[in-house]
């Protein structure tokens, strides 16, 4: 018989040899729920909680973890729990330490099927295993208990999923201890004002206040702003802080509990005395990979400002907005997502995001409660598969794709189309015109579509070919009647909805827009709707950055480059004239003074500080650079920049395991990519030469070059 050793160890020991390539696992989508849930209750309104209002998910409370072994000779391993837990070797049941510290383990040579089931009520059962060979990762299997359903061509037994992991690389850094990353930083100015300072941090901020040898004993109040006359609006500001002796603000220095949004801070004292404010600038630590300049140094701040704004806003997840929500929304976390691509190239943080949005079985409503922010979900990681190639990812979410899927079928109407039921907010933007959100919405219908599509596609992928086919049938047919029901021949337009079958006479820019983004109608449509509809000035205008985004990128994709970069450095740039350091959740040019900070009918409601106001990096570096993946994952890419009437251009543009640098002037382009091979593509009217590689001529001063990975090339126009 084989000797089994078990060493029961109550601290959290080391030994040598010990692989460093051991992290914290836990059952897919778990964690991500759990953080989350504590992530998202943390906004207040003037003092009051203010929890999100939807469906709220939580994670399983006991979690089996698996792995087959193969040892070629004995081995110690330690393991390490976020719960109480057991341990089974071979089917043969052994204690765990009894104080949840951790576990020596010594496993003879040869075959084994090594489990740990863990129990853990308040956060989320976790385990780190370490040894020579033996360590924990997505290589370990991990079942909450649920059975296969045996109509899935699979065998009805219980399911088991890789294992979920993010960075928590240490035994003595589990999940459940996660903060992210602080610095100091000092306001640069203090102004006094009638009962208190104004303080004033320099631009758009995120952390922990510090108040500095604070004494007395009575009450220090802090008022927060993004905006001066916010911060000194004590019955109007959106947030502050009351705090008191007995919060433990006697003496000393005193960090607040929770972190807050802000630019300005103004203090009020009631028998308190204080030198000074800072802060700890709360934050994720990302690299700035993707890079940009060019000619216009004023396009060069609006997009330096657009990354500051996507960092403030990139945290535990992909946020809303820093003061208000601090929440996970599906829209606009998928453009979040597509400007990260073209900055950071987080891909851990687009998986948490989509995870956590998603949540647990069974599926009783749509995501945020919103329909366009379901199919949005749909659509998101169709994107993030093309930039990335992570099928492993594609694998984990299909299930839970499906599932949603189903819940949007069940909810067509006799027309197979989806319109708003109890329950249901039919969101689609922020308007400052009258809209109806009544019947069949035309652009909900084409958002359906492209996730039917997307269904069609990973199915395919993923070798489920019955349901490919059905997917792909059910959007072809729905296809068929968008355009048939919407598209108004005499206005050369999609009109907005159908109530009863009655079609309303309102153009609305959404449907429009997104025909031409989702390639969903021929030449000569598109460009009716480009005149018709995206470049007509009596044509309803869009006043948020959130759909600016698709209209903009919509123009792009129509050639007209010259005119998006005239309304960024307007529109964009607009803000950036009245002082703001990130960019906002609406801004209407018509607006003047305060009417800038009100929103939901509150002085100071809107958000100075909101995620989907970056999009010029997206923009600038798709459409500017030119750069795109053809082929999942960068394998094939292309690559067509656009001076517009700039001079010059620059920048980098990450990829999944490299970059792709251009460069481009009106006399040269050059490139170097690292990683994966595509074309480049350009125009000139003179014969072009090449450094590397062999031009081919593909129409009227129309050519293209191939492009390797490891080569720099240089372009003489």
């Amino acid at each position: 018989m084989k000797k089994i050793v078990f060493i029961f160890c109550f601290s959290l020991l080391s030994f040598n040899g010990i692989s460093q390539q051991a992290t914290w696992i836990w059952y897919p989508g778990d964690y991500e729920i759990w953080l989350g849930n504590v992530m998202q209750n943390r906004r207040t309104e003037r003092g009051v909680f203010y929890p999100p209002f939807w469906k709220t998910y939580s994670h399983d409370v006991l979690v089996e973890f698996t792995k087959q072994i193969d040892l070629k000779a004995n081995e110690t391993i330690e393991i390490f729990a976020e719960g109480r837990y057991y341990m089974k070797l071979d089917g043969k049941l052994l204690p765990a330490d009894a104080a949840n510290e951790m576990t020596r383990l010594t496993i003879p040579a040869g075959k084994h099927s090594l489990s740990v089931r863990v129990f853990n009520q308040q956060n989320v059962p976790a385990v780190f295993v370490r040894g020579e060979t033996i360590f924990s990762d997505s290589s370990w299997r991990a079942t909450c208990e649920d059975f296969a359903n045996p109509d899935e061509s699979q065998s009805s037994g219980k399911i088991f999923l890789p294992a979920g992991y993010w960075n928590f690389n240490e035994a003595e850094n589990p999940p459940s201890k996660f903060k992210l990353t602080v610095e100091p930083h000092n306001a640069i100015s203090a102004e006094k004002k009638t009962g208190g300072v104004l303080y004033d941090f320099g631009k758009e901020t995120f952390g922990y206040v510090v108040l500095h040898n604070l004494t007395g004993n009575g009450r220090v109040n802090l008022y927060y702003g993004e905006s001066p006359e916010e911060a000194l609006d004590t019955e109007g500001c959106e947030t502050f802080d009351i705090l008191t002796a007995g919060d433990g603000a006697a003496s000393g220095n005193y960090t607040s509990r929770d972190s807050r949004a802000f630019r300005y801070i103004f203090a009020k004292t009631d028998d308190f005395a204080l030198d000074s404010i800072s802060m700890l600038y709360e934050y994720l630590p990302l690299e700035y990979r993707g890079k940009f300049r060019c000619s216009d140094d004023f396009l060069n701040k609006i997009h330096d400002v657009a990354v500051y704004t996507l960092h403030l806003t990139t945290r535990e997840f992909f946020i809303d907005g820093i003061k208000r929500d601090r929440w996970v929304w599906s829209g606009d976390a998928c453009q979040s997502y597509l400007m990260n691509y073209y900055s950071f190239f987080d891909s851990p943080a687009v998986k948490r995001t989509i995870l956590q949005l998603r949540g647990k079985e069974p599926v009783t409503s749509h995501i945020n409660t919103i329909m366009d922010y379901s199919f949005y979900w749909f659509i998101s990681i169709y994107d993030y598969y093309l930039y990335t190639g992570d099928r492993k990812f594609i694998e984990l979410v299909y299930p839970r794709m499906k599932t949603l899927m189903d819940f949007c079928l069940s909810r067509r109407n006799k027309n197979g189309m989806l319109e708003g039921l109890p329950g249901d907010w039919v969101f689609i933007d922020w308007v400052d015109f009258e809209m109806s959100k009544d019947g069949e919405i035309s652009f909900e219908q084409l958002l359906f579509y492209k996730s039917l599509e997307t269904m069609a596609t990973f199915s395919k992928i993923l070798g489920y070919d019955d349901y490919s086919l059905k997917y792909k049938h059910l959007a072809d047919d729905l296809y068929g009647k968008i355009i048939s029901s919407f598209w108004n021949e005499e206005k050369k337009a999609f009109i907005h909805n159908r109530i009863d079958g009655v079609a309303s006479s309102q153009i609305t820019p959404f449907m429009n827009m997104f025909a031409v983004l989702f390639n969903a109608v021929d030449s000569a449509k598109r460009q009716e709707i480009k005149q018709n509809v995206l470049l007509n000035p009596e044509a309803l205008k869009i006043t948020t950055p959130y759909m600016r985004f698709y209209e903009l990128e919509s123009l792009c994709m129509l050639g007209e480059h010259k005119y998006v970069l005239d309304q960024v450095r307007d529109y964009w740039g607009g803000m950036l004239r009245l002082g703001a350091t990130s960019f906002w959740e609406k801004y209407n040019p018509e607006e003047s003074g305060a009417k800038h900070y009100a929103m939901y009918g509150r002085p100071y409601g809107k958000s100075l500080c909101h995620a989907w106001g970056a999009s010029p990096l997206y923009l600038l570096g798709k459409y500017y650079l030119g750069v795109k993946p053809e082929k999942p994952g960068y394998k094939e890419f292309s690559i067509r920049p656009v001076l517009a009437d700039l001079k010059w251009i620059e920048g980098t543009v990450p990829t999944p395991h490299g970059n792709i640098k251009v460069y481009m002037d009106k006399k040269q382009i050059k490139i170097e990519a690292s990683e994966g091979e595509g074309y480049l593509y350009f125009s000139t009217k003179s014969k072009p030469r090449s450094n590397s590689g062999t031009i081919e001529t593909v129409g009227k001063n129309e050519y293209k070059l191939k492009i390797s990975s490891g080569n720099g090339y240089i372009i003489n126009l």
